[in-house]
């Protein structure tokens, strides 16, 4: 199947504060160089924000790993999993079509999506709130029929019920998924005959269900604010990326006969200085050969390069004599803190300046 971008793009995106520090965690996670890595959950994440993958969403995740366009759009054109077109502001609603479904009735509420939505799949409601499409098996074949409403399974269905539960979203309440019968999760239908001891303390609905309804957002676009953003490898490295290794904590006292143990154990572990800033020698104009094409240095997108241009940096040449102390003042002015040295400027910059080619370049210019 073809998929294109959708002819109607938004002219910007940009994720909210607290999915920005999100992304820019995942990004972490990865060895230096292989930031790439991230590009699914950032598509991801970006997707739940605003419902559906745009240009300027791969645009984004492009220059936050440092990443071709092209090689973004790959990944969001590959999988099924990313929206390529706008779907509906309340429920993107997928019906599993897939032989236990189909055999149980999947047919049944693809008609009532046609009937209560559009005619066609990724076409969206007059009201522009639902949108549907038939997607394959979703892996709840005991449970079938079922669709996947936003983040939550809605099981065992019959086509009045899904009726209904498209009529509940659209009068903005949230139906409890899970199995729609009366089944805790995915049992017999004629109840349990074995484990039946699990009966006992369980919760109300199954866990997945459960949460879902503690949480109660399972049609809701995340900002960030639902999940709490993990990330306890930040703020204790030594270097911006990687975990600091772990100290060896320092003994009370030191045995008899060890010399110097306790004065070393004793001494305050040295922290590192904090760079002053010291503002790079900056034009306010590229030279009359014209501006040099920053993009062609890895981790430098069109928006930073703009950036970098209001700042007064235009040429490799001013880039590649940056010191620690520069780097601190640039790095403070720009919104990716830590790029710089991650991805090394300088050293691309030196190449770029001698007439030279970098792996990153060369790709950039095919």
């Amino acid at each position: 199947m073809l998929r294109r971008l959708y002819h109607d793009q938004p002219e910007s995106f940009a994720f909210t504060p607290a999915n920005q520090k999100w992304a820019e965690a995942q990004i972490t996670k990865y060895p230096e160089g292989r930031q790439a890595s991230a590009v699914i959950p950032l598509l991801w994440r970006a997707q739940e924000q605003e419902g559906w993958v745009s240009r300027p969403i791969i645009e984004t995740v492009a220059n936050m790993l440092g990443m071709a366009q092209i090689r973004v759009l790959e990944v969001a054109s590959f999988y099924f999993m990313f929206q390529l077109q706008p779907v509906g502001s309340v429920a993107h609603i997928q019906v599993c079509g897939t032989l236990s479904c189909m055999i149980c009735g999947a047919e049944d509420l693809i008609a009532v999506c046609k009937e209560k939505i559009a005619a066609k799949p990724h076409q969206l409601s007059e009201d522009g709130r639902f949108s549907w499409e038939e997607v394959e098996c979703l892996g709840a074949c005991s449970n079938a029929p079922m669709a996947q409403i936003g983040k939550d399974y809605y099981e065992d269905l019959t086509a009045e019920g899904f009726g209904k539960i498209i009529d509940e979203l659209a009068a903005g309440r949230v139906p409890v998924p899970g199995p729609q019968n009366g089944r805790y999760a995915a049992e017999p239908l004629s109840g349990l005959t074995s484990l039946t001891e699990y009966d006992s303390g369980k919760t109300q609905y199954n866990a997945s269900a459960q949460l879902a309804v503690d949480l109660g957002e399972t049609v809701k676009r995340i900002d960030g604010t639902e999940v709490p953003i993990l990330t306890p490898w930040l703020d204790r490295s030594d270097k911006a990326g990687k975990p600091a290794k772990p100290r060896a904590k320092a003994k009370a006292s030191a045995p008899k006969g060890a010399k110097g143990d306790a004065a070393s154990a004793a001494k305050p572990v040295a922290t590192e200085k904090a760079v002053t800033e010291k503002k790079p020698r900056t034009m306010t104009a590229p030279r009359k050969a014209g501006a040099d094409d920053l993009k062609l240095i890895s981790g430098v997108g069109p928006k930073l390069e703009q950036t970098l241009n209001e700042l007064g940096f235009w040429h490799f040449d001013q880039i590649e004599k940056w010191g620690a102390a520069e780097i601190a003042w640039v790095d403070s002015r720009l919104r990716f803190k830590g790029r710089i040295e991650r991805d090394d400027w300088m050293a691309q910059a030196k190449i770029l300046a001698a007439g030279g080619e970098t792996e990153f370049s060369k790709k950039s210019k095919k």
